[in-house]
């Protein structure tokens, strides 16, 4: 594989929470069904639970995850396999919140290899790409005052989202910002956003706030565990948003804090894309990668072996990429 590959969406149905339209209106096409509000792109990541919902596709309906099992080195670079293997590092999905989505937090990797059995965590990053015709939007990230564990069983026993939403920080996010999630960090992402997300490549959630919403039940808010276990995973320390949120610098998305995760930039038509593995979505205009046309909404996906490329055309795009291979250890790297 040596040119870059168009993707169709992949939304897994049967998702807790309603949305969609956003990733309909940026792409032109996707699933109706409200409860598709996520587009896994260039997926080899399942969903919790599943041996194949979530997986891509390549166009001749080979999963991706196949395709690069069979040959890493040409789709993932030898640097990259040496350190990470034969897994991407990176899912990057499209999200649109037709609702309030419930609050949340991730487990870190010590609390998903000692309780699930699995070897990552999810820290994750958005891109905010539009607000639904507003000027803005809210998101809440972070208790705003160290909690106690007493606290957190409490909102969660009595299903108190209102007690929970003013334990948060309220952020205000507008389109071309960016927020970064530590695992743990509780959170809740207000109706009408559509955005790009990089994240660990795993689909795993504790669900704070799971009453409200028809398609969840206690169990699958605790992904099965004892309640004292889940609960556990959820950080009870105060959050300062400000180091986790913020815009597009020099075309750079995302604070060093992200780095030992996934990188993002900001690119545009006349832009030299370096070789590597890489995830592009379209935001606007139109053009080319290596004669492949791509217009707003496009997702591609890039193997190492391709190359460098020129992105041709009056275009703007994000480029999602796993962690560089020899950063991923690097002193100082996770200072925000």
């Amino acid at each position: 594989m040596s040119a870059p590959v168009i993707l169709g969406p992949n939304q897994p149905p049967a998702r807790p929470y309603r949305g969609g339209a956003g990733i309909r209106e940026l792409r032109g096409t996707g699933s109706e069904d409200v409860y598709a509000p996520e587009d896994f792109v260039a997926s080899t990541t399942c969903t919790f639970g599943s041996d194949t919902v979530g997986l891509s596709r390549l166009p001749d309906g080979t999963l991706l995850r196949d395709a690069i099992a069979a040959d890493p080195a040409a789709w993932l670079g030898a640097e990259h396999v040496a350190v990470f293997g034969g897994e991407t590092a990176l899912l990057v999905k499209l999200l649109h919140t037709g609702e309030r989505l419930f609050n949340h937090a991730h487990p870190d990797a010590v609390f998903a290899e000692a309780h699930l059995g699995i070897g990552r965590g999810k820290t994750e990053a958005w891109i905010i790409t539009d607000t639904g015709g507003r000027e803005s939007a809210d998101v809440w990230l972070g208790w705003n005052r160290e909690v106690t564990e007493g606290e957190i069983a409490e909102w969660f026993a009595r299903q108190d989202s209102d007690g929970m939403l003013a334990a948060l920080n309220h952020v205000t996010v507008r389109a071309g910002e960016w927020i970064h999630v530590p695992a743990g960090t509780p959170h809740s992402i207000g109706e009408g956003i559509t955005l790009v997300e990089l994240q660990e490549p795993v689909d795993l959630s504790i669900i704070l706030e799971y009453a409200p919403f028809p398609a969840l039940d206690r169990e699958a808010a605790l992904l099965g565990l004892p309640v004292e276990t889940a609960l556990a995973a959820v950080s009870r320390d105060r959050t300062d948003p400000s180091a986790l949120h913020g815009a597009v610098v020099d075309g750079s998305f995302l604070p060093l804090a992200a780095d030992p995760f996934y990188r993002a930039e900001q690119v545009r038509g006349g832009d030299i894309l370096d070789a590597g593995f890489s995830v592009v979505v379209v935001l606007e205009g139109a053009g080319s990668l290596r004669e492949v046309p791509v217009a707003r909404g496009a997702t591609v996906v890039i193997p190492h072996s391709a190359g460098p490329l020129q992105l041709v055309g009056d275009l703007r795009a994000i480029r999602c990429r796993p962690p560089h291979p020899n950063e991923v250890h690097a002193p100082g790297r996770l200072e925000p």
